[in-house]
Order: structure tokens, then sequence, then C-alpha cells
């Protein structure tokens, strides 16, 4: 069983996927961009490597206008080596990747047009995990699309359009449910005739349930059914309701507690799980330490490294509590060390705490400071007492000396993150 995330990882330098406008896309900008996004592709495969991360979900725009007429460069045979390195790199971690086409990607449309560029993209997405040299275990995921009033036509056109598609696309191609109109009783009932795993989204089914009820875990066990042999474990998608938002709306972070008690509800065949959530590898992370406690005291003191200055700013007490309780060698409260995480960055950033964070973060290169930076510092430190410096300035200034005085520690700390 492996946990993951998508797309982006925070934190992580060297790891941004670059997009273009369409007047931009000249050739010369489209080769520059995608080398540049394989670099960051490359970067975030080796974090996931050194973060024990063995699922993955692959930006859909790995390369600029892939499925579109405006790339016309055969970028899959341009960088055919540099993508079967990277692909070999993973695959030989024994990660899993896929691929997520977006809301434009609808295979059920009554519009011919539309449904010929969702066909494009699709062969985009299989495209590029073919070049990477993926086996069909690594995935590529669909809504089934539209009602446009009248429901049965519109899944009668999926399966339609299903059947058109090429077999390198269909090998690869799972469904999920979504939160307004196709809930997982009729997303399995179309898995099931057209033999397409099917995917279980919790927060779309907490959002949309069928009117037949059943225990999530009984739901994840009859999509289990879906997948054959073939198409590597069961995936599924977890994701918590931010509260006050529209529904649907992910939380900032995955609430360590609430996951632990869908993860214990679902039984011993546990599935693969991808994260969907805004501070993604943090909370990935943060669910692979949870669950996998013979990692040790030594995971969580790496990951308070990450975290300490951030909680800091937020509570002191707090901030000591974490270290009282990270001073017992023999134990493993990843549960209790992530809970106290979470309660501090609820909390408002206090004022006076953020400068006591600031110092400590400003010791690293004191010492190293020209006369002008430490009066520079003394300066923005006291506007943000004063209230006309915002604190988001006053870090991104310790954040410019911590890469003019070469400090990894701070560089990859959350504190610049969160």
């Amino acid at each position: 069983m492996s946990i993951g995330y998508a797309c982006l990882a925070l934190g992580v330098p060297e790891t941004k996927i670059g997009a273009v406008i369409k007047k931009n896309a000249s050739e010369k900008k489209l080769l520059e961009l995608t080398e540049a996004n394989l670099e960051a592709l490359e970067n975030l495969i080796e974090y996931n490597i050194r973060s024990g991360i063995r699922l993955f979900r692959i930006s859909s725009d790995l390369i600029p206008f892939g499925s579109s007429p405006v790339n016309k460069l055969p970028w899959w045979e341009i960088f055919k080596e540099r993508l079967e390195q990277i692909g070999a790199r993973a695959l030989a971690a024994g990660m899993r990747l896929s691929m997520h086409p977006g809301q434009y990607t609808v295979l059920n449309s009554p519009r011919l047009e539309v449904v010929e560029n969702a066909i494009l993209d699709l062969a985009y997405h299989a495209r590029v995990l073919d070049g990477l040299g993926a086996g069909p275990e690594h995935k590529i995921v669909l809504h089934l699309g539209g009602v446009y009033d009248d429901r049965q036509a519109a899944l009668r056109r999926f399966a339609d359009h299903y059947r058109l598609l090429d077999h390198k696309i269909k090998r690869r191609l799972i469904i999920e449910n979504d939160e307004r109109l196709y809930d997982i009783e009729a997303v399995l009932e179309v898995g099931r005739a057209l033999g397409i795993p099917v995917v279980f989204d919790n927060l779309h089914h907490q959002i949309n349930p069928p009117q037949v009820v059943r225990s999530e875990r009984e739901w994840v066990r009859l999509c289990r059914e879906t997948w054959a042999d073939s198409d590597g474990p069961q995936k599924i998608h977890y994701s918590q309701q931010a509260i006050g938002k529209r529904p649907g709306a992910h939380t900032d972070t995955i609430y360590i507690q609430e996951f632990m008690a869908f993860y214990d509800a679902l039984g011993q065949d546990k599935p693969d799980i991808m994260l969907e959530v805004k501070d993604k590898n943090l909370s990935a992370v943060k669910c692979i330490n949870c669950t996998r406690p013979e990692k040790g005291i030594k995971a969580l003191e790496r990951e308070w490294s990450f975290y300490k200055y951030r909680v800091l700013e937020s509570s002191q007490s707090i901030y000591c509590e974490i270290r009282e309780l990270l001073k017992d060698k023999d134990a493993y409260p990843a549960v209790e060390f992530y809970s106290l995480i979470e309660a501090a960055l609820r909390r408002k950033v206090d004022p006076g705490e953020a400068v006591n964070a600031a110092l400590h973060v400003w010791g690293y290169f004191k010492d190293r400071a020209t006369e002008e930076e430490r009066k520079t510092f003394a300066k923005s430190l006291a506007g943000f007492q004063a209230g006309t410096i915002s604190l988001k300035a006053l870090k991104g200034r310790l954040y410019r000396m911590a890469e003019k005085y070469d400090r990894p520690y701070l560089l990859s700390s959350y504190y610049f993150v969160l």
C-alpha cells in the first residue's frame, strides 16, 4: 500500500512546472519550457524517493500544449531519452505514477469537437506515461462527464466514445465518482459494463452519495472487484472538506486523526491512497509516517526540523510541548506529534511569537551578515512590529539571506512555505 500526492511539492526547490500563454508559445519557448519541466519532474521524483513516497500524480502541464495543435513539436521523440531516464529512476524505486486530465476533457459531450479534443488529450497523457516506460498499472483518471439533460443518453455516449479509444489509452483509463452528477454506484455500473477500473473518492462520495447506503469500506471493496491484476493495486482518492468553504473544497492539510480513522476502517486490504490536499507532499509524508511505525523517532525528528520555526511563530507553548514529546527516543508518538503541529498551524500567527521565530532564523547568519544587512534586518523587524511591514516581507528578506549565505537547513524549512 502506498500513499501519495498530486502534481506539485511544497518546500522543494526547482520543482515548479512552468506554463506559457498561447501567443508566446514559439518553438524555442516550447522546447525550453519542456526541458525545464522535465528537470522539475526529475527533481520531484528524487524528492519522492528520499521521502519514501511511492505514489505520485504527474501534472498534465508537463508538456506545454501537449495535446494542442499549438505544439507541433514531436516532443516524445526529441525528449525520448530524457523521459526514459526519468521513468527508469521512478520505476526502479517502485514508484507508481498517474495523471488526471482537467475538467475540459469530457468524453461524453454531445459536441463532436469536444470529444475529439478529449481523445487527443487522453492520447497525450498516455504518450507521457508510455514515454516514461510505465506499464498499464500507471493510470489516467477520468470523470464520466456531464448529463446534458439526458442522463442515459450521456452514459451511452460515454460507452460509445470509450470504445473508440486506442488500446494504449484504454489499458490506463480508470473512472472516478464526482461530487455532483455521477455517484459511486453509477460509476461502478459503467465500470463493470465496460471493464474499466473504478476509483472511489471519499469526499465526492460524502457530497454526492447514492441512494443505496453502504459503508465506505464496502464501497471500496466493490470498487476493488473492478481492478484486474494487470491494473496493479487498487487506488482511491482521499481528501477532507474545508470548513466554511464550498462543498468539495480541500483542506489545507490532511488532519491526521480523521485520516487514521478512515485508514483503520478500511481493514487489512489497504488500497493505494492518493491524497488531494493543498499542502501536497507535506500531508503525504505525514500520513506515511503515521501508518508506518517502523520508521522510528528519527523520522519525526527530521520532520520537526522542517516545521519547528513555523510552529514557533504561532505558539511557543506547543513548540516546547513537541520538543518534550520527542525526548523519549524509544517512543513513536507520530499521531500526537502531527496533531500538535496541526493545532499550532490552526492558530493565527502571534506577532510576538513571530518576532521570536524570525530572530531564531536570523541567528543562522547574523555573524556573517554585513553591517548594512544588520541595519536592514533591524529596520524590517521594527517595521513589522509597528505594522508598516508585513510578515511575508520580513520572511522574504530572511529567505534571501538564507539563499545568499547558503543555509540548506533553512531553505528546506516549512517556515517559508506555510
